[in-house]
């Protein structure tokens, strides 16, 4: 029990650690859901200073496992610009994470996904280096404060590849960056990440395996049948961000 951090019983860490391998295999069959879901399961669970970092790592390894499973779809130009507007997104978060309030943040967020999901926007400007800039340092930004924007990253991505394995791929990669990104500025700002290494590996660990059940799934999902899901997900996902906003 020595191996656990202040505040954190060993049922509580064994309830953890289940939950990365679910949560993993829910996002690599269908794309979304399993960021969020993780963050929901960790709130009552891990102190609230503690929630968002550990996330943040956590989320960085089984993103990183994910990408690395599904390499061969990655496609690493069009992710360039995202990077680049990530970076600006995690330094300006940096400055202002102690300040700002992730009310605003959450609605902004929950009804943006929403429009990108229902609305008919034009496909053809999805991809270019302009919109994946912006969308890379508006989605790196709002994870400071909200700690799992794969809704954004996947409506955002999902406007740019059809075949629904790249989605998974492409998301992974670029939601890789942008954790490390925070995990990193988390650490310039003094948390203290060694007290959660045996937690923290642990659940990296069933995530991974959590990722190659979930890949496995999603060979076999027909595609109009991912679509469906995924879309469905992004839903539930952006009116639960904006209910939370709003109570």
């Amino acid at each position: 029990m020595t191996l656990l951090p202040p505040g954190l019983e060993g049922l509580e860490a064994a309830f953890l650690i289940a939950a990365s391998y679910f949560t993993s295999a829910m996002t690599a069959a269908f794309g979304i859901g399993g960021g969020l879901t993780l963050l929901a399961l960790m709130g009552p669970v891990v102190p609230v200073a503690a929630l968002i970092p550990v996330h943040g790592v956590v989320q960085l390894g089984s993103n990183a496992g994910r990408a690395w499973h599904m390499r061969r779809l990655a496609a690493p130009p069009i992710l360039v610009p995202f990077l680049v507007g990530s970076l600006a997104g995690a330094f300006l978060g940096a400055l202002l994470v102690v300040e700002l309030p992730d009310t605003a943040l959450k609605l902004i967020l929950g009804l943006f996904v929403l429009a990108v999901t229902w609305l008919k926007l034009p496909a053809l400007a999805f991809a270019s280096p302009g919109v994946m800039a912006i969308g890379g340092l508006a989605s790196t930004f709002a994870t400071m404060f909200v700690g799992a924007t794969g809704p954004l990253v996947n409506a955002l991505f999902a406007r740019s590849f059809a075949d629904r394995g790249k989605l998974v791929a492409n998301a992974a990669l670029a939601m890789s960056f942008q954790h490390g990104l925070k995990v990193a500025a988390f650490g310039a700002l003094g948390f203290a990440f060694w007290k959660w290494v045996p937690v923290i590996v642990a659940m990296i660990a069933t995530g991974y395996l959590g990722t190659i059940t979930g890949a496995r799934i999603l060979s076999v999902v027909p595609e109009r049948v991912f679509r469906r899901v995924f879309k469905l997900l992004l839903t539930l996902l952006a009116l639960d961000l904006i209910r939370r906003a709003l109570l």
